[in-house]
């Protein structure tokens, strides 16, 4: 029979998600107040970029998304947050931190993914 209530334990690669999501946030954000002259736009870009994913990124990808995807949806949000992060890197001339930050989130994310899989089908 299967389990109507959720998992209430937190693994590690729900850790790892969560500091992927604030590193992708302070990523943003730094990309933001580097690449943009100070103080306008670069205070505009460093607080709003970071903003903008955040709230992309609650409304559409969180355990408590506002408007839930299916897995099709969660991974081209997340994708592009994770994406955008990465990118946000490359431009600084950081390959190497863009890489492994890529790396790391595609793995995290494709271990995600097979476990929300898991959860749907027993719900």
């Amino acid at each position: 029979m299967p389990n109507p209530q959720p998992d209430p334990r937190i693994g590690p690669n729900e850790v790892l998600r969560f500091f992927l999501e604030l590193f992708a946030l302070f990523s943003l954000g730094y990309w933001g107040y580097l690449a943009w002259p100070f103080p306008w736009p670069g205070v505009a870009f460093m607080i709003g970029t970071p903003l903008f994913a955040a709230i992309v990124w609650g409304l559409f990808r969180s355990p408590r998304a506002r408007f839930p995807l299916d897995a099709f949806g969660r991974t081209i949000v997340e994708v592009a947050v994770m994406g955008s992060a990465a990118l946000a890197w490359v431009m600084l001339d950081h390959p190497i931190i863009a890489a492994v930050f890529v790396v790391v989130a595609a793995v995290s994310g494709i271990l995600n993914l097979r476990a929300e899989q898991r959860r749907d089908r027993q719900q």
